[in-house]
């Protein structure tokens, strides 16, 4: 009761207003007075805080006094560079993932037998990208002649054996062993070529390379993606079983799966693709089978 009592009193002494005056030291006469209590002090304490915190905040917010400051400016510029330097790397990534997205959607395509296409970046705004169908080389146009005609490089007229000498010094390997059912035909959509071959047979790598993509489908059953030099890519369809993983590093003549073995009594044939910069070209030309 007493406590109650005690707390009361503080409380009401805490609000009791106080005279604090001002008198003549001559006479003694009052000359000023005014009337406060301690909460109003505590009030007005309050009141010249939040005051000069808001003004400060309004400095710091709205004008560069902070750029007055000893050691701000040099703590400016670093967190300036460091700015640069993210937005900088973020361009970087962004190119990079653009490429990315611009070769996966290369082997998609050719995963679905269309032309894959090839970015390139206008001289004025490197940030419009065009596309456009990848254009046969010079080059290239000139050997298909040479190797079609009738001259002393010709295929067409050669007998086996000089044909095979020929494939053979281009020292790719052959995927599989058996028998061409399928030739390459652009203009009936084959983009490569199929073979009847053992159910179970071992799939090799026509050469060294990285594999860019292994995977199954209801369709094709596990198809592999391989990399080569010269922008070169071998594709193998329709394996039932796939013994590498991508990016892994394959030689030449590597085992990378088994060929299909029949389902229900169907029997899928191997189908063996080549793309060089982009188009697809006949393996046979390549390949002895």
């Amino acid at each position: 009761m007493n406590r109650l009592k005690t707390i009361r009193g503080w409380w009401r002494g805490f609000f009791r207003k106080r005279r604090f005056n001002m008198l003549n030291a001559t006479d003694l006469s009052e000359e000023w007075h005014v009337h406060i209590s301690p909460a109003s002090i505590f009030a007005g304490s309050v009141a010249f805080l939040l005051t000069i915190f808001i003004i400060t905040l309004s400095l710091v917010a709205y004008t560069p006094v902070l750029e007055f400051l000893p050691g701000y400016r040099t703590e400016a510029d670093r967190s300036r560079e460091s700015l640069i330097q993210n937005i900088i790397r973020l361009d970087s990534m962004e190119r990079v993932m653009n490429d990315m997205m611009t070769y996966n959607e290369n082997i998609a395509l050719i995963m679905e037998g269309r032309t894959p296409v090839s970015r390139v970046l206008a001289p004025s705004d490197s940030s419009r990208i065009s596309k456009l169908l990848v254009v046969p080389s010079r080059e290239d146009s000139l050997l298909r002649a040479q190797m079609e005609g009738d001259g002393a490089y010709a295929i067409a007229g050669q007998n086996a054996g000089s044909r095979r000498k020929v494939r053979e010094s281009i020292e790719f390997t052959s995927p599989i062993e058996g028998i061409v059912t399928e030739h390459f035909a652009l203009s009936q959509g084959c983009y490569g070529v199929k073979i009847a071959a053992a159910a179970a047979d071992r799939v090799a790598a026509i050469d060294k390379g990285t594999v860019v993509q292994s995977l199954w489908t209801p369709e094709n059953g596990y198809t592999i993606v391989i990399q080569h030099a010269a922008n070169l890519i071998s594709i193998y369809r329709n394996l039932s079983q796939s013994l590498v993983t991508t990016g892994q590093a394959i030689q030449p003549g590597e085992q990378i799966g088994y060929n299909a073995e029949a389902e229900n009594g169907e029997v899928k044939l191997f189908e063996f693709q080549l793309w060089s910069n982009g188009k697809p070209v006949d393996p046979e030309r390549y390949i002895v089978f």
